[in-house]
C-alpha cells in the first residue's frame, strides 16, 4: 500500500470520523502530502555521496475559509503530516538538519480549496509555536564533525594522517581536473522542478514525483532518467508523449527539450555548477 493511501486511512480514524466530513470537500489532506513530498523532492541538496538533505521546516497557507474550518484539528493533522514526511525522507534516504515542523497559516489571497507550501531548512529547529504545529528528532549522522562554521555547514571530514610529501627528485603528479556537477530541473506551467535522483516521474497521481492536473495525462505518464545522456520514457501511458514535436516512446533529451504530454508542456533544462 501506497504511503500516501495508509496517510488518508490514518486520518479517517481521527477524532472517531471527524476528519471524514471536515475534508470531504475543498482543501483534501492528501494533496498537502502529496506537496509536502514533492517540496522535499525539489529542494533536496546532494552534500556527498551517503547524504542528501532536505528541507525541514514546512508552512502550508490555506485560505481563510480553509484554515477556520481546518483549525480545531490542526494539531492531528500537523503531526500526521510531520509523521508523513519523516517516513517519506527513510523511504527515500533523504536525512534533515533539525525537527521536522508543519504548520497552518492563513493567507487572506488565497480562494478556497487553493493552497501554498513553503519551506526552508532550519538547522536544530525547535517545534513551532501555534495550531498545527509538529516536529520530530531526526537522526544526527553518526561520526560526522561540527561544520565549521556552526550549525547549517557540512560537517568537517574526520582526521587523517597528513599527505606524504614526494620524495626529492619525483616527478610532480599531474593536477586532478575538478569536477563538474550537473544540475537538471524541468520547468511546468513557469514552476521549476529540480531533479534530485536519477529517475523523475511525472503523472497525475499524488505518488508521482511531479503531480500534474491535467485530463489528458496518465497518472504515472513519463519519468525521465537523469543519466549520461540524459532520456525520457513513456510509461504506458494512454496519450503518448511528443518530445521536440516527434511522437515516440523513448528519447534523448538535451537542455531546452520540450516534452507535449496531454496538454502540458515540460520544458527540460540542464547546466553545470
Amino acid at each position: 500500500m501506497g504511503l500516501l493511501k495508509r496517510f488518508e486511512e490514518r486520518l479517517e480514524g481521527l477524532v472517531n470520523g471527524t476528519f471524514a466530513k471536515v475534508f470531504k470537500s475543498e482543501v483534501q489532506p492528501v494533496e498537502i502530502a502529496g506537496a509536502l513530498q514533492r517540496e522535499c523532492d525539489n529542494n533536496a541538496t546532494i552534500w556527498n555521496r551517503e547524504r542528501t538533505v532536505v528541507p525541514n521546516d514546512f508552512t502550508v497557507e490555506l485560505s481563510p475559509g480553509d484554515h477556520e474550518r481546518l483549525a480545531p484539528y490542526s494539531t492531528q493533522l500537523g503531526d500526521e503530516l510531520a509523521g508523513m514526511v519523516r517516513e517519506y525522507a527513510k523511504q527515500q534516504r533523504y536525512t534533515f538538519m533539525g525537527n521536522i515542523t508543519v504548520r497552518l497559516e492563513r493567507a487572506e489571497n488565497l480562494d478556497t480549496g487553493l493552497y501554498r507550501v513553503r519551506s526552508r531548512t532550519e538547522a536544530g529547529s525547535a517545534p513551532g509555536a501555534g495550531g498545527g504545529s509538529a516536529a520530530w528528532n531526526a537522526p544526527a549522522p553518526t561520526g560526522a564533525a561540527p561544520g565549521p562554521g556552526g550549525p547549517g555547514f557540512p560537517p568537517r571530514p574526520p582526521a587523517g594522517p597528513p599527505p606524504m610529501a614526494p620524495p626529492p627528485g619525483a616527478p610532480a603528479l599531474p593536477a586532478r581536473a575538478p569536477q563538474t556537477r550537473v544540475r537538471r530541473w524541468v520547468e511546468i506551467n513557469g514552476t521549476r522542478h529540480q531533479i534530485s535522483r536519477p529517475t523523475l516521474v511525472l503523472g497525475r497521481s499524488t505518488e508521482s514525483d511531479v503531480r500534474i492536473d491535467d485530463p489528458g495525462v496518465s497518472r504515472r505518464h513519463c519519468e525521465i532518467q537523469a543519466v549520461d545522456p540524459p532520456a525520457v520514457r513513456d510509461l504506458g501511458s494512454t496519450n503518448g508523449i511528443v518530445v521536440d514535436g516527434r511522437p515516440t516512446k523513448h528519447a534523448t533529451l538535451r537542455d531546452g527539450s520540450r516534452i507535449i504530454v496531454g496538454s502540458t508542456t515540460i520544458i527540460y533544462r540542464q547546466a553545470e555548477g
